[in-house]
């Protein structure tokens, strides 16, 4: 293994046990502040929406911050942010459609971030929340774009850690090898185990694109329990017939919403170029995190989460 992946599993793997352990006490505060029952503070609430279920944490009182995780994450990806946020914010973190806790079954052959946009904007409809900041990591963060271009009535700002709107990359002939990489190193690979009911193969090859080979192998059981418990997600996505689609500069150009774009220093190359060709079509402030991989915000929470609060202090 070179020092490379060395260093991306060592990362990985510290992310994602600040990500997905559960947290066993309640945060201390000043209960004048918080929204919802202290007693319950740690247990998520459950709403219907679109013909599923979701699970969602509630916190603090004002104007509403959602968060919305990313891949073979859920909810418990945002713990970390849940009391500093929530001093100054009502603060909404939910899971997914397809994403622990939540027991969906999956219905259709089409999913993407075009349904789990639908999901959000129901969900901020039926939770009354009005004019929310959206804060997505990843696939949470392509979700995010498409709830803002199709229902930027709902929006006051979005913070994107790297949404893979991948088509981007298909402009330029380096960025088209660089999807095709991706497809052929992950996607196709993960999609194929899954068809085959071959789950362990499908997170062993996913995880692997991450953080290198052996990677499943050596983190810790909490870890892989997590990745596991979200695994309904991540069939659906790389099973599914358009998990990423087209967003045309065009239409990026037409969204007026303040955005933060967060980029990591040291994240996969089709992401990085990504983020490149996204920045001007959003006319958006960009931030790179230092020594950051992909998953910055269990790496650097601290700095993710201030960078975000200064931003939406000025909106």
């Amino acid at each position: 293994m070179t020092k490379l992946h060395i260093s991306c599993v060592a990362a990985l793997l510290r992310a994602s046990l600040i990500a997905l352990l559960w947290l066993a006490v309640v945060y201390p505060g000043n209960a004048q502040t918080v929204a919802i029952d202290r007693n319950d503070a740690d247990q998520p609430r459950k709403v219907r929406v679109n013909g599923v279920e979701l699970n969602y944490l509630d916190r603090g009182q004002g104007i509403p911050v959602v968060f919305v995780h990313g891949g073979l994450d859920d909810y418990r990806y945002w713990r970390s942010q849940m009391k500093q946020f929530s001093e100054r914010y009502r603060v909404i973190a939910y899971s997914r459609r397809y994403n622990f806790p939540n027991n969906n079954s999956l219905s259709r052959s089409d999913h993407s971030a075009i349904v789990e946009a639908g999901d959000l904007a129901a969900l901020i409809e039926s939770l009354k929340l009005g004019r929310v900041h959206i804060v997505g990591a990843s696939y949470g963060a392509y979700t995010a774009l498409f709830l803002a271009l199709k229902h930027p009535e709902v929006v006051r700002t979005l913070t994107l850690a790297e949404a893979p709107v991948l088509r981007l990359a298909q402009h330029k002939p380096q960025g088209r090898a660089l999807y095709q990489e991706f497809l052929a190193d992950l996607w196709q690979p993960a999609g194929a185990a899954f068809r085959r009911r071959d789950k362990e193969q499908a997170l062993r090859v996913s995880v692997e694109y991450f953080a290198g080979k052996g990677a499943l192998e050596q983190a810790p059981e909490e870890v892989q329990h997590g990745w596991r418990d979200n695994l309904r997600e991540w069939e659906a996505l790389t099973t599914s017939s358009d998990a990423f689609p087209n967003i045309s500069p065009r239409y990026l150009k037409t969204l007026n919403t303040p955005t933060l774009m967060l980029s990591g220093e040291r994240t996969l190359k089709i992401l990085k170029f990504v983020d490149a060709e996204l920045r001007p079509l959003l006319s958006a402030e960009r931030i790179i995190i230092p020594g950051a991989s992909h998953d910055m915000w269990s790496e650097y929470p601290d700095l993710c989460g201030q960078a975000t609060l200064a931003f939406l202090a000025r909106h």
